[in-house]
């Protein structure tokens, strides 16, 4: 699904990313973890086109995207979410989904139901103005819009961060429902979200790919993955 080979990124001349390679395959889950500053947040930038490469390739489905737009990637079934929860918060619930079902062409009654699906609270405040709602009613408003014309790889910034514990097992059974859905490169610092629902884990530190895991064993012990983060 996605294929990134011997990526290198800059801000200016500080270097943020330094050759970094990772494979996520369909349908796979996979997490991203390391402390502040390791180049996650510049990782998922990059691969949907908001940060150019200094070099290197991104791969999607077999075809090189380095050099495609966020808007051309989101037609070709690429979302992002990004860490911020920034919603369009004068409109309405409603007028939120609408403006992403009229952009993936899905029809609204559709992308309505597949939104409020994954969280049926959402229905009550339909006509709320998304500014309104609490930050972990904005994440999961912004996860449902993502799903919105049946993306195949989901790109999400940390979506547990500073969230109440209640509002952190809603996001965890949304995603669990996802797994083997779409395919996803998940920032996340929440290890016993990370345990229990990746498949792989990359962990960044320094600009640099520092580990990968895919053993079920080392994805599961958290004592060993809380000295990357």
């Amino acid at each position: 699904m996605l294929e990134v080979k011997n990526l290198y990124v800059a801000y200016g001349y500080a270097k943020a990313l330094h050759d970094v390679s990772l494979t996520t395959e369909k349908g796979q889950m996979a997490f991203m973890i390391g402390r502040n500053g390791a180049g996650k947040t510049t990782f998922l930038k990059t691969v949907i086109g908001l940060l150019r490469p200094l070099q290197g390739s991104i791969m999607y489905q077999g075809h090189e995207i380095s050099n495609r737009s966020p808007e051309e990637l989101y037609l070709e079934g690429i979302r992002y979410v990004a860490q911020e929860k920034k919603v369009f918060s004068n409109l309405t619930v409603q007028e939120n989904i609408e403006i992403a079902a009229y952009t993936s062409k899905e029809p609204f009654d559709r992308a309505v139901e597949k939104v409020t699906s994954i969280y049926p609270k959402l229905k009550d405040f339909l006509n709320t103005k998304a500014g309104q709602l609490s930050g972990g009613q904005r994440q999961i408003l912004l996860v449902g819009r993502a799903l919105i014309g049946d993306p195949k790889l989901l790109l999400i910034d940390e979506p547990t961060q500073g969230l109440a514990a209640i509002v952190i097992e809603e996001i965890g059974n949304i995603l669990s429902r996802l797994k083997d859905k779409v395919s996803a490169v998940i920032v996340e610092q929440n290890l016993a979200m990370v345990n229990s629902l990746a498949d792989q884990i990359y962990v960044l530190k320094e600009g640099k790919l520092a580990k990968e895991i895919k053993d079920r064993s080392e994805i599961s012990d958290t004592q060993e993955l809380e000295a990357y983060i």
